[in-house]
């Protein structure tokens, strides 16, 4: 029988980030993306989220490289965690691999991994599959999309897009993705994200004017924050503060190092005498002042977070401060903007966000730009891809009012298989896949027990029975002492307590009385009698961990 393409999809559906799909084909295979996801408010202490790289470690052999498509955290972000178990060469453009060198360096892994730098119009070779790069517009310079020509027809994977024909660097290539759809284009795996919002996404000029508007006339001091991989609203913000004679300083780590990098490659024109060191900002004065910030989704450690709250080294909110947040916030991330800035008002400064000024675009397509480049393409088949269930169903639903058969859409799950021939494709297996929680330095060792007891702990809190025993004759000769952490305040809770110490030592004497000695039954007998009264007492279930030693 002749080989089949497989197309598995280790993350980015049904799931915002985590953008990871595999193809292969007979003994070849490559990546396309690699990165992950954030924790979700019931992952306590969960710091990031990877793809499970199960199937790509056993089959590390066909490996044939990785091919990025842009330097978003939600694409890049795990790889460094995947070179760790299975290594094999990246591609991708100078602004991705500048942003993947800096991962690398910080897990001690860039001597190890051969990183190799494309530009748009590059095809590249590995195994049975050629990769074609092709330009595309973003909210990050040097973003690309993939026409991967393989031995049963060729694939377009947009990556993350807009279209943009104002673009810094031209606009997205569509007359290529044109050419592609006249050779004839087996299937489109095309982006989703913003498959529910109408018309188009507005183009990045619009926030150039909204920023000039705010710093004209501004006799206050401004500080900006925006997503620090968004090169084009920094230029546009150092282009405008150069305008109106003021001075700008950068904060937080991330936006230092992608400026380092985009400075480095060219990516952003600094014009002179602009930038200066934030150690310097309180000799200037305070109209001439532009602060750039990491912080837009309120980051617990980011620089707007430690300005807000007063924890930051060189910078302190003053009443008269114009902030403008030049971003959205991703779901889930909006209550902790809210309460940043709730903050900045209550310091008396003047807060400009996106929803009052238009102060941000998405890099992401709406409905009419996804029209256009599956007008363009003409796929026999239809793979959405990058999104929650609801974005891939209403992107085939897109999909059909655009002609495609029914038949030919296919919404799959993270793991599931999707098998192509020249004539068919259709969902056959599956691989192992899911989530790989991050906690420190720990990678997998928080899984659902983990969590479930974090999660316990922090609705409940929890309670220790300290005893100990005699070796001789199981006798109580000091204790239970009671211990609890998240549960009552013990001071104003003494007859709980007392009720709590009184309880464990009936346990433990009945126990005795049956001559049950070993520790788990005893543990047992505490941990039911208290779980009980506590809950008809107090309606809740803290957790209980009885301590017990042998003297």
């Amino acid at each position: 029988m002749a080989e089949k393409l497989k197309i598995i999809p280790l993350g980015g559906l049904n799931e915002i980030g985590k953008n990871i799909t595999v193809l292969e084909y007979g003994r070849d295979m490559i990546v396309v993306d690699c990165g992950l996801g954030f924790p979700e408010e019931d992952m306590y202490g969960v710091d990031l989220v990877i793809p499970d790289f199960t199937y790509l470690v056993k089959n590390q052999q066909k490996l044939r490289g990785m091919f990025i498509t842009h330097g978003h955290e939600d694409h890049i972000g795990s790889i460094p965690y995947a070179m760790q178990q299975v290594n094999c060469p990246i591609h991708g453009t100078a602004m991705t691999n500048g942003l993947i060198k800096l991962k690398l360096e910080e897990h001690g892994l860039a001597s190890q991994v051969k990183l190799l730098t494309h530009k748009p119009g590059d095809v590249v070779r590995a195994g049975c599959f050629q990769v074609e790069f092709i330009h595309v517009n973003h909210s990050i310079a040097d973003a690309v999309c993939f026409a991967i020509h393989t031995p049963v027809g060729t694939l377009v994977m947009t990556g993350d897009f807009k279209i943009d024909p104002t673009a810094e660097g031209g606009m997205m290539d569509l007359g290529r993705l044109g050419q592609l759809g006249k050779e004839g284009v087996l299937a489109l795996l095309c982006d989703s994200t913003n498959v529910e919002r109408t018309g188009y996404t507005p183009s990045e000029r619009m926030v150039a004017e909204s920023l000039d508007r705010q710093f004209k006339g501004c006799n206050q001091r401004i500080v900006v924050t925006t997503f620090a991989s968004n090169m084009h609203r920094i230029q546009t913000v150092l282009t405008t503060a150069h305008r109106y004679g003021k001075k700008v300083a950068v904060t937080g780590r991330s936006m230092e190092n992608m400026l380092k990098v985009a400075a480095e490659l060219n990516y952003l024109k600094v014009p002179e005498n602009t930038i200066v060191d934030i150690n310097t900002i309180k000799s200037l004065p305070k109209e001439k002042v532009v602060i750039v910030s990491t912080g837009s989704q309120g980051e617990n450690m980011s620089a707007l977070y430690r300005m807000a709250f007063s924890t930051h080294r060189q910078v302190e909110i003053q009443p008269g401060d114009r902030i403008i947040i030049s971003a959205s916030a991703i779901p889930g991330n909006e209550k902790a903007v809210s309460k940043i800035i709730n903050e900045l008002y209550r310091k008396g400064a003047e807060v400009v966000y996106e929803k009052a000024e238009g102060l941000h675009v998405s890099g992401h397509a709406c409905q009419e730009e996804l029209k256009i480049v599956h007008a363009l393409c003409k796929p026999k088949y239809f793979i959405p891809v990058h999104g929650e269930q609801r974005h891939l169903q209403i992107h085939g639903k897109l999909a059909k009012q655009m002609g495609m058969n029914p038949r030919n859409i296919i919404i799959g799950d993270i793991g599931q298989v999707i098998e192509c021939t020249s004539r068919t494709c259709k969902l056959n297996g599956a691989v192992p896949a899911g989530r790989v929680l991050v906690d420190g330095t720990g990678v997998g060792d928080v899984g659902s027990v983990v969590l479930r007891d974090r999660k316990h702990l922090a609705t409940d809190g929890m309670i220790v029975v300290c005893v100990n025993l005699s070796s001789q004759d199981g006798s109580v000769i000091s204790g239970p002492d009671i211990i609890t952490r998240g549960f009552v305040y013990v001071k104003e809770s003494e007859s709980l307590m007392e009720d709590l110490k009184l309880m464990a030592e009936d346990a433990i004497y009945r126990c005795s009385r049956k001559n049950v000695r070993d520790w788990t039954s005893i543990k047992t007998a505490i941990k039911s009698d208290l779980s009980s009264y506590l809950y008809k007492t107090t309606k809740r279930n803290p957790m209980i961990l009885p301590v017990i030693m042998e003297i």
